[in-house]
């Protein structure tokens, strides 16, 4: 059994509550005010689950840049409060970031759920990416 600790365990709390402020923000027509705090309290979280080292690490890999740039272009332009432009930075750069664990979730996806369409939907798409 994986052990958590009460440190991780602030952070999943942290991290779900900045995933909350930044929907409620979308849903509030862009309040930059709400996305700024849901990007911070979601940056903090992920370093309070996987460590601050293991976080610059995942980050800052040689093939990452471009989407970290992006990402963190995109929470520096929300704080400024452009939070629309902001918002479509940090989703490219967030598909950059995590476009090598789509296909892994794809096909998890594909395997737990038995329906016909989606299986094979998710099927598909697991096939299009590589996990290089």
């Amino acid at each position: 059994m994986i052990s958590i600790t009460e440190w991780q365990k602030i952070g999943v709390g942290t991290t779900g509550f900045g995933i909350f402020f930044i929907l409620f923000g979308i849903l509030l027509y862009f309040d930059s005010v709400l996305l700024a705090f849901g990007n911070l309290l979601f940056l903090i979280g992920l370093s309070f689950i996987i460590g601050l080292r293991k976080t610059f690490a995942f980050f800052f890999q040689r093939h990452k840049l471009k989407g970290t740039s992006f990402f963190l272009g995109g929470v520096v332009i929300v704080l400024l409060r452009w939070p629309l432009l902001g918002m479509f930075l940090e989703t490219y750069g967030f598909f950059n970031l995590f476009k090598s664990f789509f296909p892994v979730a794809f096909g998890f996806l594909g395997n737990a759920f038995n329906i016909p369409f989606l299986s094979m939907l998710f099927r598909r798409f697991q096939g299009t990416s590589s996990m290089v």
